[in-house]
């Protein structure tokens, strides 16, 4: 028994040995692994999506201190979808106070500057940036002078988990295309809602008309059911 208590202390040794290496050990690749988010769910799942150039930014402790956090306000451009707004400003954890930086994986970082097209969801904090980096995309201009929007993913290992298959980031394309895209999904996503809908209304319209249909059986049914709650109160 001494052995065996023994032998399982020497293995949780070797096992914190070993997690405290793969934590400390520098890695040169910098990967990080993330769900693959589909474009389509990217754009359902946010509140608002904006084109625009960001004009300042602050990193602020949160009230208990323990955490910084980066306002980063932008100039919009467009909104691609949801309510219009002429200015915006987004939270995200980490950042740099005096002497003390706290960098968050997978957060995306913004630039004075910069234009970005990034997709915003709301939290407790405030308005913050839907699926980390996926939600963020930087838009520069190519040699003809084109506007093209390409992800902030660069290091990430994106993983499809239902197929359990490592995927490639969204290619860089036009923003006139990455509109048009922006655009269909919404659509195609609002006719689905609609489409939803109709079936509810047909589904009730269904069920009323059944019980118009059996009336007699339905006032059959109560009437039993009411007597047995009159007899089962009696033997009460």
């Amino acid at each position: 028994m001494a052995y065996r208590l023994l032998g399982m202390r020497q293995m949780t040794r070797t096992a914190i040995a070993l997690c405290a290496l793969l934590l400390f050990v520098p890695v040169t690749a910098h990967a990080t692994i993330s769900r693959a988010i589909d474009f389509d769910d990217n754009v359902a799942n946010a509140a608002t999506i904006v084109v625009g150039k960001c004009v300042g930014q602050q990193s602020r402790w949160d009230a208990g201190r323990e955490w910084i956090l980066t306002y980063s306000t932008f100039n919009v451009e467009k909104t691609l979808k949801g309510q219009p707004t002429q200015q915006i400003t987004l939270v995200t954890p980490g950042g740099t106070i005096d002497n003390i930086t706290q960098d968050v994986i997978g957060v995306p970082k913004f630039r004075e500057g910069e234009e970005n097209v990034v997709f915003v969801r709301n939290s407790q904090a405030g308005p913050t940036v839907a699926f980390l980096e996926q939600g963020s995309y930087h838009l520069r201009k190519d040699d003809h002078g084109d506007r093209i929007v390409e992800p902030s993913v660069t290091s990430a290992v994106l993983v499809d988990t239902g197929q359990g298959t490592a995927v490639r980031p969204e290619s860089p394309r036009a923003l006139r295309e990455f509109e048009g895209a922006v655009r269909d999904t919404v659509r195609r996503r609002e006719m689905m809602r609609m489409e939803m809908v109709e079936r509810e209304k047909k589904q009730q319209a269904s069920l009323w008309n059944q019980l118009q249909r059996n009336r007699v059986l339905v006032a059959l049914a109560v009437i039993g059911i009411l007597l047995a709650t009159w007899q089962l109160s009696k033997r009460v």
